[in-house]
């Protein structure tokens, strides 16, 4: 996390509530580390100084060296936003995008600064996961590049480049994989439990595939399949008719209480 490293963050959100969700969070975690003796009382305290939150736009952005955006898997939306960006940011801010499957190109290219725009995919639970793949688009300057590599590796990530194809490289295995689990659960070929336990056992994986699915969200990961799908034609990336049905039910993961497991106990 930037603002563990030193840096002044402001988290910006649409409505309030979202803003204050995601304060919550990052002092839930600090707190859970302040108990844990991970973390002293004044570092704690001077974190949490460091971290601010607003509606505003403009607010958000004034000031910053390097602006993510992380809003969801919609092209036309991460455009929109990387438009207002690009209008309020003077052109030596660097604008990152958190995409995970999206085309870097495609987004910066509503910009008239599409040098200094690039993607920064970081994993969940972003706090523990150390991987952050960095992404350059067609005209993304050389100097961004290695300057976020640099910020990145400050914060304590271990960065990798990646070329700007869809789904990038991580999520170009990961999707087949969740897209694989979810399609043996709907044909009843195997249950979510033996699934997980399957890849964590026989693969060492650390979390299960469907387990991952439920703490991402289900419909991100269906996001990110269609996606996927839709840029490259291939019906492996084609999303499991249980995607749909579970959004439809409301079955998102941990976020709604239930998805592939229930987290309503």
């Amino acid at each position: 996390m930037a603002v563990e490293k030193g840096v002044a963050v402001t988290i910006r959100d649409i409505e309030e509530r979202f803003v204050e969700k995601g304060l919550g969070t990052i002092r839930n975690f600090l707190g859970k580390k302040l108990e844990k003796g991970k973390l002293a009382k004044d570092e704690h305290d001077a974190i949490l100084g460091r971290l601010n939150g607003t509606t505003s736009m403009e607010e958000a952005v004034a000031g910053a060296d390097m602006v993510i955006e992380a809003v969801i898997e919609d092209m036309a939306l991460k455009q929109k936003v990387f438009a207002e960006l690009d209008k309020l940011c003077p052109p030596n801010v660097i604008l990152s995008s958190n995409t995970s499957t999206l085309s870097i190109t495609k987004i910066a290219s509503v910009t008239k600064n599409p040098d200094r725009v690039l993607g920064t995919h970081f994993f969940s639970p972003v706090p523990v996961m150390r991987l952050v793949e960095v992404i350059s688009g067609e005209k993304t300057d050389p100097k961004v590049l290695q300057a976020t590599i640099d910020t990145m590796t400050a914060f304590g990530k271990t960065p990798i480049r990646a070329k700007d194809v869809p789904g990038f490289i991580v999520n170009r295995f990961l999707c087949l994989l969740y897209n694989e689990a979810a399609d043996q659960i709907y044909k009843g070929y195997a249950t979510a439990e033996d699934i997980d336990l399957g890849l964590k056992l026989g693969s060492n994986h650390p979390m299960g595939p469907v387990e991952i699915m439920d703490m991402a969200g289900v419909d991100v990961v269906n996001n990110a399949l269609k996606a996927l799908y839709e840029m490259t034609g291939e019906e492996r990336y084609k999303p499991s008719a249980l995607f749909d049905q579970m959004i439809k039910e409301n079955r998102l993961g941990r976020k709604t209480g239930r998805g592939f497991y229930d987290y309503s106990k």
